[in-house]
C-alpha cells in the first residue's frame, strides 16, 4: 500500500504541467540572463535510419526558427537501453522508409543493413564536420550514399571534405555520447532543447510548438514542418470482409495505455476484428529498462496522452504480481467478450487512476467495472493457462520482427511498433479493404 501511494505521488509530480512549466521557465530565464542564443542540440548516429530522417529536417528547422543548431556525432546506444538491437535496426530500416513517404523525406525502400566499412568511413567523414554549419548537408549526402551502398559517392565526399583520423573519430563519438548522457538520453536521431527531448520527426511537432510558444518562430501561423499524425477515421471502403488487427500490448507499458482506447475506436470504425495478443512486460521477459529510459518514456507518454485527450500520470507500477494477475484475468475475459473492456480499464487503472492491480481490491474493482464477476476473477487467478498464451503471443511478436509493445498489424501485413504509428495502421486497413472488396 505504501509503495503504491509513493508511486502515485512521484509519478504525478514527474508528469505535472506545473513542474514542466517551471522547468521551462527556469531554462529560459537562465538563457536570457546569460545572454545565450537559444540552442537545439541534435544527436546523429551514422547507421541509424531515424537519424537519416532527422538530419534532413535540420536546415528547414534552422531557417524557420531563431535557434542555433548544435550537432553531435554519437555511437549506437548501449544494449541495456536498446535491447534486441538487431531487430530494432531491421525494423527501423523498414519503418523509416514508410515514415519518409509520409513526411516527404528520403529513405530507400528495402535498404539492407549498411556495410560496416562504409559506416566507419561515413563516421570519419562526419567526425571532421561535427559541430560545423555544414554538418547537416554533409550528413544527408553521406547518409544517402551509405543507405544506397554507394562507396564511390562516399569516396567523393571524403575527397572533397576530408576525414578525421580513427583516433579523432573515436574521440568525437565519445564526446557526443558523453553530452547525450549528461543531458539525459540514450538514443540517436534526437533533438534536445532546454531540458526536454524530441525523437526524430515523430516528436518534432512538440519542439516546434515549444519554439513557437517561446517566440522563436519566424513565421508564426504557418503550417508546421512535421505536424502530428494520428487517426483520421475517414470513409470506410465497401467490402464484404472484416479486416483482422493483431494487437500486442502489456499492462506495464504506458504507451499501451494510450493506444488501447484509440485502437478500439479504430477497430469499431472499420468493423475490424481486434485480436488481443497480451504479453509480459519487457523487464519480466528479461529485457532491461534503465532509469533514464523509464523517465523519458513517462514524460513522453504524458505529452502524447495530452495530445490524444487521455488522462495519464497517476501511476502504480504493475510489474510482477500486478501484470501477471491482470493477464490471467484478461485470458478469461476475452472468450466472455469482456477482453477489450478489461484491457482498457486495466491499463487506465495503472497509468491514470493510480489503482494497484496487484491488490485484490484493485484488481476486483477493475474486473467489476469491465463486467466480470468475482467468481470469474477467482477462477482466472487459479488457472495458469494464461502463461502458455503469453508465450505464444511473445513468439508471434518476434516472428513479426518486433519485441516491444504496443505493436500491431492488419491481415498479416508488415507489423508496426508504437502508438505513434496509428496513421500507418489505418492506411493498411484501408488498403486491405480496397484490395479485397
Amino acid at each position: 500500500m505504501l509503495k503504491a501511494a509513493i508511486g502515485r505521488q512521484v509519478s504525478s509530480l514527474l508528469t505535472s504541467r506545473g513542474l514542466r512549466n517551471f522547468r521551462r521557465g527556469l531554462h529560459a530565464a537562465r538563457r536570457r540572463l546569460a545572454g545565450r542564443t537559444p540552442a537545439v542540440h541534435y544527436f546523429h548516429q551514422v547507421e541509424d535510419p531515424y537519424s537519416h530522417l532527422s538530419v534532413q529536417m535540420l536546415s528547414a528547422l534552422s531557417a524557420r526558427y531563431k535557434v542555433k543548431i548544435v550537432t553531435w556525432l554519437v555511437p549506437a546506444p548501449d544494449k541495456a537501453a536498446a535491447p534486441e538491437y538487431e531487430l530494432l535496426a531491421a525494423y527501423g530500416r523498414r519503418d523509416a522508409a514508410r515514415v519518409a513517404r509520409e513526411y516527404g523525406l528520403e529513405f530507400p525502400e528495402g535498404a539492407p543493413a549498411p556495410d560496416p566499412q562504409l559506416v566507419r568511413r561515413a563516421s570519419a567523414l562526419l567526425a571532421k564536420a561535427a559541430g560545423t554549419e555544414g554538418f547537416a548537408a554533409l550528413a544527408v549526402a553521406a547518409g544517402r550514399a551509405l543507405w544506397a551502398g554507394d562507396g564511390a559517392a562516399l569516396g567523393r565526399l571524403q575527397e572533397q571534405q576530408g576525414v578525421a583520423s580513427e583516433k579523432e573519430t573515436t574521440a568525437t563519438l565519445a564526446k557526443g555520447a558523453a553530452m547525450r548522457k549528461k543531458l539525459g538520453h540514450y538514443l540517436s536521431g534526437m533533438f534536445h532543447f532546454e531540458g526536454e527531448w524530441y525523437w526524430s520527426v515523430d516528436r518534432l511537432n512538440y519542439l516546434e510548438e515549444r519554439l513557437t510558444q517561446a517566440g522563436l518562430d519566424r513565421t508564426p501561423g504557418k503550417p508546421m514542418l512535421a505536424p502530428w499524425r494520428d487517426l483520421t477515421l475517414g470513409p470506410v471502403p465497401a467490402s464484404s470482409r472484416r479486416p483482422v488487427i493483431e494487437y500486442w500490448f502489456s499492462f506495464r507499458s504506458p504507451y499501451s495505455w494510450i493506444s488501447v482506447p484509440r485502437m478500439r475506436k479504430l477497430a469499431r470504425h472499420y468493423n475490424a476484428e481486434l485480436r488481443l495478443r497480451f504479453v509480459l512486460p519487457m523487464v519480466m521477459r528479461g529485457l532491461p529498462v534503465p532509469l533514464t529510459k523509464r523517465l523519458y518514456i513517462v514524460r513522453d507518454t504524458k505529452r502524447e496522452a495530452e495530445r490524444a485527450g487521455l488522462p495519464f500520470g497517476k501511476v502504480v507500477d504493475s510489474v510482477g504480481a500486478g501484470a501477471a494477475r491482470a493477464l490471467a484475468v484478461l485470458h478469461h475475459a476475452i472468450p466472455l467478450g469482456k477482453g477489450e473492456e478489461f484491457a482498457e480499464l486495466g491499463c487506465k487503472a495503472v497509468f491514470a487512476d493510480g489503482i494497484d492491480i496487484a491488490s485484490d481490491r484493485g484488481l476486483m474493482d477493475v474486473a467489476r467495472r469491465a463486467g466480470l464477476s468475482e467468481e470469474t476473477v477467482r477462477m482466472a487467478l487459479a488457472d495458469p493457462s494464461w502463461e502458455a498464451a503469453v508465450e505464444e503471443n511473445r513468439k508471434a511478436l518476434f516472428e513479426a520482427g518486433l519485441w516491444g509493445v504496443p505493436s500491431f498489424r492488419v491481415d498479416g501485413r508488415p507489423a508496426h511498433w508504437g502508438q505513434d504509428r496509428f496513421w500507418a495502421l489505418e492506411q493498411d486497413i484501408i488498403a486491405s479493404l480496397t484490395e479485397n472488396p
